[in-house]
């Protein structure tokens, strides 16, 4: 059986995690297959993130790759979003 509480639609993941300033622009991102989940490319922003995922993404013009390590009930401080991923190339 799966936990559904640890899963979390990708777009509201990036908003949470402060990769992009609103719901809407990640959902954009996702849209225009910008992003890549597990190697592959993410066209919908309802995709669900699950902890250990890894994603690639496009930040200030560099491609950074981190593992997402927990959901995110909130948007929270920057502090707080930090917590949600591990970066492991940027």
């Amino acid at each position: 059986m799966t936990d559904t509480s640890t899963r979390i639609r990708i777009d509201k993941w990036l908003w949470c995690a402060r990769f992009y300033k609103t719901r809407e622009l990640a959902a954009e991102a996702c849209e225009k297959g910008r992003l890549r989940l597990n190697g592959n490319r993410v066209e919908k922003p309802g995709k669900e993130l699950r902890p250990g995922d890894i994603l690639t993404l496009p930040v200030r013009g560099k491609v950074m790759v981190i593992k997402v390590l927990s959901g995110a009930p909130r948007r929270g401080p920057a502090s707080e979003a930090q917590m949600l991923y591990e970066v492991i190339e940027e």
